[in-house]
């Protein structure tokens, strides 16, 4: 069992974090609401920063990282993304259509990846377990 000022450390990196998080991602969307011009492009584009920053860190915690890498989810982010690929590629002009679809589409690789990845150690796991 962890200290009192442990857990309270690990409380407030945690939130400090999901802030940077939220932060980025609302820099990122909302930023044309407010400012316009090159102004706009550097919100945005340092929110896209921010929040794939405090993204990437979150994604390693262990309680995470399980989570994510659980079938239901992982077809939930293939389906979704491989959809939302082809839409974007579908209705979006020019490169903005094509920058969309491609990033969701690697999205949806990647989870493709994790599926195909857990039914190989399941495959395998099960070739042990008979022998």
């Amino acid at each position: 069992m962890r200290s009192k000022p442990a857990a309270l450390k690990s409380f407030a990196a945690n939130l400090l974090l999901w802030s940077f998080f939220v932060g980025g991602l609302a820099a990122s969307s909302a930023s044309g609401a407010v400012l316009d011009g090159t102004q706009k492009d550097i919100a945005t584009y340092a929110g896209i920063a921010v929040s794939l920053l405090a993204g990437s860190q979150i994604a390693r915690k262990p309680k995470i990282k399980a989570f994510l890498s659980t079938r239901p989810v992982l077809w939930f982010l293939f389906l979704f993304n491989g959809g939302v690929a082809g839409v974007s590629y579908l209705t979006m002009d020019g490169a903005k259509g094509i920058m969309a679809a491609a990033g969701m589409g690697l999205v949806s690789l990647g989870a493709a990846g994790g599926l195909v990845t857990g039914r190989r150690k399941r495959a395998a796991g099960a070739l042990r377990a008979s022998a």
